[in-house]
């Protein structure tokens, strides 16, 4: 099924208050303390010093407030994507919300960029077999895939598939990539970003990636800005949560460094355009 294979680097372009929680929105801090270009400025330093590219999950508020950060980031060559609106939980939203949130953050990259999103992803994976309804909304709203459906237990499927497919719905193929995790004795590890991919070891890592390139799949990462920024500010939550949401005060980017010298990086678009081609 796949032409070549290569990897991909996710970020979901967010700040360092964006935490889910159920019911609503994350309250916005005073803007002095916003991180977010800051750390973006480091994570487009280190892809141009490689000579890679990304796809950028942008959430539609974080566009909106500091209007030049898809323009900066669509000019170094990259992906911008859809990570909805408000960052609030799929499964927290109607239909129509969903389809709003949809709407506008096109709207906001397409009028900043000039370029309208072909990738989704949800908050916190809130995509799950109950809310198969808004894979329909993207085929209707015209994108070509998502990236939500974690194989990992509590926010995930932890049977679900490691690997691309085509989503089962009527209308347009609509891909859903997933992103790494590593297969061990007690379930799937979520080595492939967040806390995982700073905590495990690295060379953990690098099997995970290098197990599916054997098999002509793609190994797709997901980083957030916060996540090279060891020394920012956080919220105040339960020790489980706070873990989860910004694990270990540890620096991505030198492991970051590393995985760009060792392996080929594109885009999630340029991934699916090539699949269309070959299939």
């Amino acid at each position: 099924m796949f032409l070549l294979t290569h990897n991909v680097l996710t970020v979901d372009v967010e700040d360092w208050y964006h935490v889910c929680a159920p019911g609503g929105a994350a309250t916005v801090p005073p803007r002095q303390s916003w991180r977010v270009r800051l750390n973006l400025e480091k994570i487009l330093a280190l892809l141009d010093e490689h000579r890679h590219k990304a796809t950028f999950f942008m959430l539609g508020s974080v566009a909106e407030s500091d209007p030049d950060l898809a323009p900066m980031i669509c000019a170094a060559g990259h992906e911008i994507a859809s990570h909805g609106y408000s960052h609030r939980l799929v499964s927290d939203l109607t239909q129509q919300q969903f389809r709003d949130e949809l709407q506008l953050t096109g709207r906001i990259i397409m009028e900043q960029t000039g370029q309208r999103p072909v990738g989704f992803r949800a908050p916190q994976w809130s995509l799950t077999e109950q809310t198969g309804w808004a894979f329909d909304i993207l085929r209707e709203e015209g994108y070509l895939y998502d990236s939500s459906l974690n194989p990992l237990p509590f926010v995930g499927n932890y049977r679900g598939s490691r690997t691309p497919y085509i989503l089962e719905g009527e209308g347009s193929v609509l891909w859903e990539i997933p992103p790494l995790v590593t297969k061990s004795w007690i379930g799937n590890l979520p080595t492939g970003g967040g806390w995982g991919f700073r905590f495990f070891p690295f060379r953990t890592v690098c099997t995970a990636i290098e197990a599916l390139n054997r098999e002509d799949h793609p190994a797709v990462l997901y980083l957030h800005p916060r996540e090279v920024d060891p020394d920012g500010p956080r919220l105040e939550l339960p020790s489980l949560k706070r873990f989860v949401s910004y694990g270990t005060r540890t620096d991505a980017a030198s492991r970051l460094s590393e995985l760009f010298r060792r392996y080929k990086f594109i885009t999630l678009k340029e991934m699916v355009y090539e699949w269309q081609h070959v299939s």
